[in-house]
C-alpha cells in the first residue's frame, strides 16, 4: 500500500522504546512534562515527527519559538507513527512547556476503539446505514468545493469523541457502506477488495486525528497542513479555540510528488488529483492529501508562510489570500559574532592569496536525493575537468536517512575519480565548524526558508544553490529596508540539476575577489537588516496574543512596519500574490 511510504513517519525505526499507550492517554505519564493535561496552555504547538525528540529545521524553528516566547505557555502535540517512536528530549524543553502530548496513527495502536469494533453496534436499520454511508461521500465531495459545514456536522455527530451520538466509524464494516462506495467511487475502476483495504487505510488515519480528545489551548499551532493541520483545526474546534496554521514549505505538494516520483522542484493545484494520468490508487492518494488540505486551510485563522512566492501556490491549494502572512524565520545574530569576525579575517587572507587560494567549499544537509549531493559530484567533476582543482568539497550531515543513495554517492565519486575532493564528515556540530568555509553550496531540489542558509549568511558566508522555494528571497531579490537601503544578492542560484550553471556559479565566485567580498557583507547585511529572531519572536508573540484575546500587546497596538513582515516581493509582478495586501502585516487577516 502507498501509505507506508506516505504517512509513515521516519520517528517508526527510531530506537526508543516505550510501553504501550493506555486507554485513557491523560492518566499517561510518558505524555506529561510538567504538571498534567489538565492544565490549559496559551498555545499547543502541532507538528508531525519533529520537536522535541528528532532533530531538523522544523524542530529548530518550534524550539526558538517555545524559547522566544517565555510569556507564554506552551502544549506539545506530537504527531508520530506508535509506541515505538523516539522518546528522548534533544533539545531540553524549557519548563513553558507544560505537557507532550503523542498522537499514534499506526492502526495497531488502536485496536479497542477502532479494528477490534464490532460494525453493527451501530445498532441502525439497513436504510439508515446506507444514508449514513451516503452521507459521508456527500461531505467529501462538499470538502472538494469549498463547503466544510458537512463534514463538521458528521465529526460533530458521529466522530468528536465530546459530542458523538454514535461512531461513525463502525459503518466502514457493513455491507450497506461497501455498496454505496463501490457506487460513488464506480469511476476509479478499483477491485472492490482494493477498494475496502485503501478506505480502511484512510478510516484508520481519520480516526486516529478526529477520534482524539484533545488538550485544551487557547491557540493550536500547526507547522504543516496534513495531519497536523487537521489535528489543528479540530482541536482548536474542541476546545472553542483558534487555529494558526505555518506552512515551512508546501507539505501537499511534496508529499503528492514523492508519491507520485516527480520532481520536487513541480508545482501542484487542486484540480491535479482529477486531471493526471495516474491509477486509481495513487489518484484517491492525491485526492486524500489535497482535499485535507482544502479542508484545514480555510479553518485557519492566519496562515504563515516564510516566503512570499508561496502564497501563490498555496492558493492554488486551496489557501485563501486573505490570511496570508510572511513570517520568515529568522537568527539570533550576535551568537555568530565571533564566527563573523572569523570569516573578515579570510575575506582579507582571500583578497592577498587571489589565485593561488585553497578554497573550502561545504555541503551542509541530509545525504538524501532531494538534497542533490550526486548532482554536486557532477558539478565537481566538470570543475575538475575544467582544470579548477584549487578546493575541496566537505560534506556535513547525516549518512543514514537513505543508505543507498550515500552509496551512490560515494561510488560516483570514485568513478569519477573526484573523491580526493570530497570530505564525508557525518553528524557534527555545524556552528562550531562554519568559521572553516568559503561557499556553501546548496544544489536542492526542494526548500523552504533553509536555516543552514540563514546560519552561513550570518557568519558572512556566500551561497551557491538552487532557486526552489524561498531561496530567491534570502539569496537573490534585492530587500530594501523601511529607510530604504537596498540590499543585493549575496549568491547565486541555478535551476536545480543544472550542473553546468552550478559550476559556472562556483567558478564565477572563486575567481573574484572583490565579489566575494560583496557577496559576504550582503549575505550578513541582509539578516541584520531582514531576519533577526527577535523581530520573528515578536511577530508570533502578538499572533499568539491577538489569537488567544490575552492581554499585553495586541496586534492592532504593534507597530507593523518592521523588516520581517516587509513586502519581499515585485509588486508589479502580477503572477504573484504582491497583489493581496493583508498578506504583508501580521495583523492584517484579524482586522
Amino acid at each position: 500500500m502507498f501509505a507506508s511510504h506516505l504517512f509513515r513517519s521516519k520517528a517508526h525505526d527510531a530506537t526508543y522504546q516505550v510501553p504501550p499507550r493506555p486507554q485513557d492517554s491523560r492518566e499517561d505519564p510518558r505524555v506529561v512534562v510538567r504538571g498534567g493535561l489538565h492544565v490549559e496552555v496559551d498555545v499547543a504547538i502541532v507538528a508531525e515527527s519533529t520537536y522535541p525528540f528528532l532533530k531538523g529545521g522544523v524542530s529548530t524553528v518550534i524550539h526558538d519559538i517555545v524559547c522566544g516566547n517565555q510569556d507564554l505557555s506552551f502544549g506539545i502535540i506530537h504527531i508520530t507513527w506508535d509506541a515505538t517512536s523516539a522518546r528522548e528530549d534533544l533539545y531540553g524543553m524549557p519548563a513553558n512547556v507544560k505537557w507532550v502530548y503523542p498522537v499514534y496513527l499506526s492502526m495497531q495502536e488502536h485496536l479497542d476503539d477502532f479494528v477490534n469494533v464490532d460494525p453493527y453496534s451501530l445498532k441502525l436499520r439497513s436504510s439508515e446505514r446506507t444514508r449514513l454511508a451516503n452521507r459521508i461521500f456527500d461531505a467529501l465531495e462538499a470538502i472538494s468545493q469549498g463547503e466544510n459545514a458537512l463534514a463538521l456536522d458528521l465529526y460533530d455527530i458521529g466522530m468528536n469523541p465530546r459530542t458523538r451520538e454514535y461512531s461513525v466509524w463502525t459503518v466502514l464494516g457493513t455491507k450497506e457502506f461497501m455498496t454505496v462506495a463501490s457506487k460513488r467511487l464506480s469511476g476509479l475502476e478499483l477491485s472492490l477488495v482494493d477498494m475496502f483495504w485503501l478506505l480502511r487505510e484512510f478510516f484508520s488515519l481519520s480516526f486516529a486525528i478526529l477520534g482524539e480528545d484533545i488538550p485544551s489551548a487557547r491557540v493550536y499551532h500547526a507547522h504543516t497542513t496534513g495531519y497536523a493541520a487537521l489535528l489543528g483545526a479540530i482541536g482548536a474546534r474542541q476546545n472553542d479555540s483558534e487555529f494558526l496554521l505555518t506552512e515551512h514549505n508546501l507539505y501537499v505538494r511534496d508529499t503528492v510528488n514523492t508519491l507520485l516520483n516527480r520532481s520536487l522542484a513541480l508545482t501542484l493545484s487542486g484540480r491535479d488529483w482529477h486531471e493526471f494520468d495516474v491509477g486509481p490508487l495513487e489518484r484517491l492518494w492525491m485526492a486524500w492529501w489535497i482535499e485535507m488540505g482544502r479542508f484545514c486551510y480555510p479553518m485557519a485563522a492566519v496562515v504563515t508562510y516564510l516566503y512570499p512566492s508561496a502564497i501563490t501556490e498555496a492558493a492554488d491549494l486551496g489557501a485563501p489570500l486573505e490570511k496570508a502572512v510572511v513570517i520568515p524565520n529568522g537568527m539570533k545574530v550576535d551568537s555568530f559574532d565571533a564566527v563573523y569576525a572569523e570569516r573578515c579575517r579570510a575575506i582579507d587572507r582571500i583578497e592577498v592569496e587571489g589565485s593561488d587560494r585553497m578554497w573550502k567549499l561545504v555541503y551542509i544537509a541530509r545525504i538524501v536525493p532531494i538534497k542533490g549531493l550526486s548532482d554536486l559530484i557532477s558539478t565537481v567533476d566538470l570543475l575538475v575537468r575544467r582544470g579548477i582543482t584549487n578546493f575541496t568539497l566537505d560534506i556535513l550531515g547525516p549518512t543514514d536517512h537513505h543508505p543507498d543513495y550515500y552509496m551512490l554517492c560515494r561510488e560516483k565519486a570514485r568513478t569519477l575519480g573526484v573523491e580526493d575532493y570530497l570530505n564525508f564528515r557525518g553528524m557534527v556540530n555545524v556552528r562550531e565548524l562554519l568559521g572553516e568555509f568559503d561557499i556553501l553550496v546548496l544544489p536542492s531540489y526542494n526548500e523552504g526558508q533553509p536555516i543552514v542558509v540563514l546560519e552561513a549568511m550570518t557568519a558572512g558566508i556566500p551561497v551557491v544553490g538552487t532557486n526552489v522555494g524561498g531561496m530567491a528571497q534570502l539569496i537573490s531579490d534585492p530587500l530594501t529596508t523601511p529607510g530604504g537601503r537596498t540590499f543585493d544578492a549575496c549568491g547565486i542560484l541555478v535551476n536545480p540539476d543544472y550542473i553546468v550553471g552550478m559550476a559556472d556559479a562556483l567558478q564565477e565566485v572563486m575567481e573574484s575577489a572583490d565579489g566575494y567580498r560583496h557577496f559576504a557583507e550582503q549575505a550578513r547585511g541582509r539578516v541584520v537588516n531582514f531576519f533577526q529572531i527577535d523581530d520573528v519572536m515578536g511577530s508570533y508573540n502578538r499572533l499568539y496574543k491577538e489569537l488567544a484575546r490575552l492581554p499585553g500587546n495586541t496586534l492592532e497596538d504593534a507597530d507593523l512596519d518592521i523588516p520581517l513582515v516587509i513586502d519581499l516581493t515585485d509588486p508589479s509582478d502580477e503572477s504573484t500574490a504582491a497583489r493581496e495586501p493583508n498578506r504583508l502585516g501580521v495583523g492584517s487577516p484579524l482586522k
